[in-house]
C-alpha cells in the first residue's frame, strides 16, 4: 500500500472509531451521586437507568480500617454521629482531582470509605452533572449543613508549548451539601496560593490561614506570607491579619465570643483576635510547631503540634497549659468528636486518625 493511501479495512476502522468517539462524546452526563452509606455492596448506587441494586451492607463480623490517605483535617458531623475525614490523594503534580471523603465511625472503623469522590479522577467525575471536582482539601468545616473544604487549584504540570514546571496554584473554598453530598458552590481566592485551615463565623464569613515560608538568609521577607484571610459570604477577600504576631499560622477557630483564634507552627502562641483584627489577648501552648486547634464550650483550648507531637490543653481560667498526649506522629488539624467525647487527630502522610479520649 503506497504512502498517504489507506486501504478499505483501515478507512473502515478509522470511521468505526470515530462513530465510537462521536457516541462516547455525546454521552448524557450522568447525574451528580455519592457512594453507598455503609460498608457493604454495591459501594456505588446504580445509574438511573439501569435496574437498581439494593444496598446491602456487610454482615455484622466484618469490621473495616482504613479508606484514609493524606489526611490533614477533619470535623464531626452530628447529624450522622460520623467523622467526617477529607483526604488529599496524591498530589496535584501527579494526578489532579483525586481527593475524596471518608465517613469514619467514633472507634475508627469505616463508615463509608468513599462518600464523596467515589469516581475515579478524569472521565468518572468530569461526565457528571454537576462535575466533581476536590484537589487537595486541607482544613474543613461544617456550617449550616455545609461542608466547607481549604482546597486549591492549579499546580499541575504546564503543557504549554516551551512552558516548564507546574501551572500556578490559587486558594479555592470547596462547599458540599452535607445532606447529599452534591457540590454548593466554590470561591476562589486571589491572592493567595492556598489556604491552610479554616473557620466559618456565625454569619457565613469564612476566614482561613496562610502558613507561608520561614525568614532565613534566602527568604528573609517569609513574614509578608503569614496571614490570615477573610472570605466575605458575597465572595470578596481580603487579607485580615498579616505578618506578626502571626508566626506562620496554622489552626484557626472561632471562640465562644465570636473572636478569631489562631495557632502559630513558628511559636507557642494562641492568640485570640477581634473581628475588627485587634488583639484581645494571646495564650501559650505547651509546646510549639502547632497547627490543630480545638475550643470546647467551657472555653477550654486544645492544641496539636505538627512538629512535636504533643496535645496541650489550655484552661479557660488562665493557667498554664499541660500535655495531655505526647508524641502523636504529624498531629495536624484535629476535630473534637462530641457524641464520644473525644479529639480526632489526622495523622497526615501516615495515613491514619488518633483517638484521645476526654475526661
Amino acid at each position: 500500500m503506497r504512502k498517504g493511501i489507506l486501504s478499505v479495512a483501515a478507512v473502515a476502522l478509522v470511521t468505526t472509531a470515530g462513530i465510537a468517539v462521536a457516541q462516547q462524546a455525546q454521552t448524557p452526563p450522568r447525574p451528580y451521586y455519592v457512594g453507598n452509606e455503609g460498608v457493604g455492596l454495591p459501594v456505588a448506587p446504580a445509574a438511573p437507568d439501569a435496574t437498581q441494586v439494593p444496598f446491602a451492607a456487610a454482615s455484622s463480623n466484618v469490621k473495616m480500617y482504613g479508606a484514609l490517605y493524606s489526611v490533614e483535617s477533619c470535623v464531626y458531623d452530628a447529624t450522622r454521629g460520623v467523622i467526617v475525614a477529607p483526604n488529599r490523594g496524591v498530589g496535584q503534580a501527579i494526578r489532579a482531582n483525586d481527593a475524596w471523603i471518608a465517613l469514619i465511625n467514633h472507634d475508627g472503623t469505616v463508615h463509608t470509605p468513599r462518600w464523596v469522590g467515589i469516581q475515579n479522577p478524569g472521565a468518572q467525575r468530569d461526565n457528571m452533572d454537576p462535575p466533581l471536582v476536590l484537589n487537595e482539601p486541607f482544613g474543613s468545616f461544617i456550617h449550616n449543613g455545609i461542608l466547607y473544604l481549604a482546597d486549591r487549584d492549579g499546580g499541575v504540570p504546564n503543557t504549554e508549548p516551551g512552558a516548564t514546571g507546574n501551572t500556578p496554584s490559587v486558594a479555592v473554598i470547596r462547599m458540599f451539601d452535607m445532606a447529599t453530598g452534591a457540590p454548593a458552590g466554590s470561591i476562589t481566592v486571589e491572592g493567595t496560593t492556598g489556604l491552610n485551615d479554616i473557620t466559618v463565623a456565625a454569619d457565613g464569613t469564612i476566614y482561613g490561614t496562610n502558613s507561608g515560608g520561614v525568614v532565613n538568609e534566602q527568604n528573609p521577607n517569609a513574614a509578608d506570607t503569614w496571614q490570615v484571610w477573610k472570605i466575605n459570604p458575597d465572595g470578596t477577600s481580603s487579607i485580615f491579619i498579616q505578618g506578626a504576631p502571626l508566626n506562620r499560622p496554622n489552626g484557626i477557630e472561632i471562640d465562644n465570643d465570636g473572636n478569631i483564634v489562631v495557632v502559630n507552627i513558628g511559636s507557642p502562641d494562641v492568640i485570640t483576635f477581634a473581628p475588627d483584627g485587634t488583639v484581645v489577648k494571646t495564650e501559650q501552648a505547651a509546646q510549639t510547631g502547632n497547627d490543630g486547634l480545638v475550643i470546647m464550650p467551657d472555653g477550654t483550648k486544645y492544641v496539636s503540634s505538627v512538629t512535636l507531637g504533643g496535645i496541650s490543653m489550655i484552661p479557660a481560667d488562665g493557667s498554664p497549659a499541660t500535655l495531655i498526649a505526647e508524641n502523636v506522629p504529624s498531629a495536624a488539624s484535629m476535630c473534637y468528636d462530641s457524641d464520644a467525647n473525644q479529639l480526632v487527630v489526622p495523622l497526615n502522610a501516615n495515613n491514619g486518625l488518633a483517638f484521645i479520649a476526654l475526661p
